[in-house]
């Protein structure tokens, strides 16, 4: 008789634990984590550009920028004025918990009240593991398709907030925004989602409203 030994079950509970007790340390050293995710060329970089720009008079603000190779965003967000650490995943293509708090451990947080963690980018392996976040924000393109709650449903269901970015490309693509919520939140009910544009600001307003009233209600909590 021999054992059959499911190893990811494992990799993932061992994540999991990891995960609490950064998110506790977080909550005990009074910092927001957020997880930011989406696929290649959906707009991270440029959406957390005009999200710090909107935040940083109000909030000290930390960047983990992760990436398999090369340190072109992080370079983007260090013009900002913002702490800003570029974390190389050596290949994998997703952080879990233990690369995230060595991240920001590294980085230091005793000075910051936000920090942002932009995930590598596709919408598979990050949604798998938990990096100890207090909101996890996903993003969607308008060019990738109203289709992609049903070919990724994992990342839908785990995420808090979905942002629906270019919009001001939606007369060039097919893109149905109410069929794309209605199979978002058959997956997952308490999704909040905001269809914006990171590059003209359209829709940003309501973002920012929800996101820092989740930053203060966690504060205060």
């Amino acid at each position: 008789m021999y054992e059959i030994y499911e190893t990811k079950e494992r990799i993932t509970a061992d994540n999991d634990k990891e995960a609490e007790k950064s998110r506790a340390y977080l909550k005990e050293k009074n910092v927001f984590l957020i997880n930011l995710m989406g696929s290649p060329g959906c707009g991270k970089t440029t959406t957390l550009v005009r999200t710090i720009n909107a935040l940083k008079d109000q909030y000290r603000i930390g960047v983990m920028e992760a990436d398999v190779d090369s340190d072109v965003d992080a370079e983007t967000i260090h013009q900002l004025g913002v702490k800003v650490i570029q974390l190389h995943s050596g290949g994998l293509c997703h952080m879990d918990a233990d690369m995230t708090a060595r991240g920001y451990m590294r980085m230091g947080i005793d000075d910051l009240d936000v920090v942002i963690l932009e995930n590598i980018g596709n919408l598979v392996c990050p949604a798998e593991f938990d990096v100890g976040a207090a909101k996890k924000v996903m993003i969607l393109s308008v060019p990738e398709g109203d289709d992609k709650p049903l070919k990724y449903p994992l990342m839908f269901e785990v995420s808090d907030c979905l942002l629906i970015n270019k919009i001001d490309t939606k007369a060039i693509f097919d893109f149905n925004e109410d069929l794309c919520a209605e199979r978002v939140h058959k997956l997952n009910p308490d999704m909040e989602i905001f269809a914006l544009s990171s590059k003209t600001g359209e829709g940003f307003d309501a973002w920012i409203e929800w996101l820092k009233q989740e930053i203060e209600e966690w504060r205060k909590a």
